[in-house]
């Protein structure tokens, strides 16, 4: 178990804090101004929420060999879902995230009426199509049912991969925003939409699933090894990011930070840790 902070916070006491914050000042009160750009404290801890694996492993090792030599306080918690990471940045509980991929925050903002931004592009986690009873994907016949994630983003990916890999067929040009009501043909297939950190462990109850990378690993899955079905890494959008609430993008903290991340030390760490199952998305332009 992890020793760093971990918050699997209830949507409630997210809610009520949010609302404390709103409730604690406006835009015109200088109290209610956080420190950004170039004015923040760069004494003070830089707080970056993320996900257990491999996100927060990657800014645990930048805090334990990198960041005290380039003089950076960073302050790791983690978070289990894809919500609050977003929610907590935007109301200023936290400085940066480093969780999703571009085409998830541009789906959040839209629907939330959020202003996060990415700073850097770090890793790449392929999406996997694994099974704890099937061996090819030959064997995925009619009848049987497919798990993938329910958030618009990574549902519409998952679906583009089993399309790519003749598993179903989808209305032309749909892209990675398909929906379940764009399959023209399910090939006798059963579809069961989940929360996509739930998707592991519901992996023995249904024939096959569609999991994140960082998910997967969680599970001690090995994407290089035990997926039927794992997405290209050559041209792929969705690259992990750093990311904060605009304006913050200049904060010296955030900028250091940037840049340890694409260091050639977290190359080398990403690399020899995760064996291909997760790929630096810097550094190597024919894989992000």
């Amino acid at each position: 178990m992890r020793k760093n902070i971990k918050i699997t916070a209830t949507v409630a006491s997210a809610a009520a804090l949010a609302l404390g914050l709103s409730a604690c000042g406006t835009a015109s009160d200088p109290a209610a101004k956080s420190e950004t750009g170039s004015n923040a404290d760069t004494s003070k801890a830089l707080v970056v929420a993320a996900s257990p694996t491999p996100h927060a492993d990657i800014l645990n090792f930048v805090k334990k060999n990198l960041a005290k030599k380039e003089g950076l306080n960073l302050e790791v918690k983690e978070f289990t879902d894809y919500v609050l990471p977003n929610t907590a940045t935007q109301n200023g509980q936290v400085d940066a995230n480093f969780f999703q991929h571009k085409p998830y925050l541009d789906d959040f903002n839209a629907k939330q009426k959020t202003t996060i931004v990415p700073v850097a592009d770090v890793h790449l986690e392929p999406l996997g199509l694994y099974s704890k009873t099937v061996k090819d994907l030959k064997d995925i016949k009619a009848g049987q049912t497919v798990a993938v994630p329910n958030d618009t983003t990574n549902g519409g990916r998952a679906l583009q991969l089993l399309a790519e890999n003749g598993l179903i067929t989808l209305k032309d040009g749909v892209g990675t925003s398909a929906k379940l009501s764009d399959i023209t043909d399910k090939k006798g297939l059963e579809f069961k939409e989940l929360e996509a950190a739930t998707v592991p462990r519901a992996l023995g109850d249904v024939d096959a699933a569609v999991i994140n990378g960082n998910y997967a690993i969680e599970a001690d899955l090995k994407p290089g090894e035990d997926s039927l079905a794992l997405e290209k890494a050559q041209g792929n959008p969705y690259a992990n990011i750093l990311a904060v609430k605009d304006g913050d993008q200049k904060d010296p903290r955030v900028e250091k930070l940037a840049k340890l991340l694409n260091s050639d030390e977290v190359k080398k760490f990403i690399e020899d840790t995760y064996q291909g199952s997760i790929i630096p998305a810097f550094g190597t332009p024919a894989k992000s």
